[in-house]
């Protein structure tokens, strides 16, 4: 669990709210169903617009990793990796099989097999890259979805604020009408900036440092496998390998 996300979430919404308590306001005034129907529902439906639904579905289930992150586990790796270069140009590199099969990373399971089938090295490193470029035009376009949300949350909020003006508007013979209509303009309008600039564009910013580790880790496995298919001396291996650790 990552509790710095869990700790900024909690801190951006007790900001807003501790500064309306100390204005003098109460809870209730933040809650508007009307407001937040137009804003979440109307920023969902045009993130839908432009987004197929799988891409939606996938950037949706992917805001886990804002509170889980994947581990970063590239020093684990970099050791796995001079073992294997060891093994390679000691035993060869049908040594590394069993190594392939006991990796839960596809990725690296992949490399491994490619390598041990003696794919040439010009091959392999079009295959990896064709691979990493894949993966982080899918994640990228997931991590789109919550972009979208953030640009426009707050254009949306504008509109529920004039739909709220038009009702105050429309009622200003029944003063006991306006106050509901005053209400879900400005509430509206809190709602469209605080979710684009609480939530929407944090997530996605977190999604994509999440994304542009996972990356990283692939071309650090990228180089290392090249260099252990093209008979590399481990050490020079492990040297390359510190520069993608710092």
């Amino acid at each position: 669990m990552d509790w710095g996300s869990l700790i900024g979430v909690a801190l951006a919404l007790a900001g807003v709210l501790v500064a309306h308590l100390l204005d003098g306001g109460h809870i209730g005034s933040l809650l508007q169903p009307a407001a937040f129907a137009i804003v979440f529902v109307g920023t969902v439906g045009a993130v839908l617009i432009q987004t197929r639904l799988p891409v939606f579905i996938r950037g949706v289930k992917m805001i886990r990793l804002v509170f889980q992150p994947p581990a970063d586990n590239r020093q684990a790796l970099a050791r796995e990796i001079n073992t294997w270069s060891h093994i390679a140009r000691r035993e060869g590199l049908l040594s590394l099989e069993p190594y392939m099969r006991n990796s839960r990373d596809m990725f690296v399971a992949k490399g491994l097999r490619l390598i041990i089938d003696g794919i040439d090295p010009v091959k392999l490193r079009e295959i990896l890259e064709a691979d990493i470029y894949a993966f982080e035009a899918e994640q990228r376009q997931a991590i789109k979805i919550w972009e979208a949300a953030g640009g426009y949350s707050p254009t949306i909020g504008i509109l529920g604020a004039v739909l709220g003006l038009i009702h105050v508007m429309e009622n200003l013979s029944d003063p006991t009408k306006l106050g509901g209509g005053i209400a879900v303009a400005f509430v509206a309008t809190i709602y469209g900036v605080g979710f684009a600039n609480l939530i929407f564009l944090p997530v996605s910013n977190r999604l994509r440092s999440i994304v542009n580790q996972a990356i990283h880790q692939r071309e650090m496995v990228t180089e290392a496998l090249l260099s252990i298919a093209t008979g590399e001396n481990p050490r020079i291996i492990e040297e390359r390998l510190a520069s993608f650790l710092r």
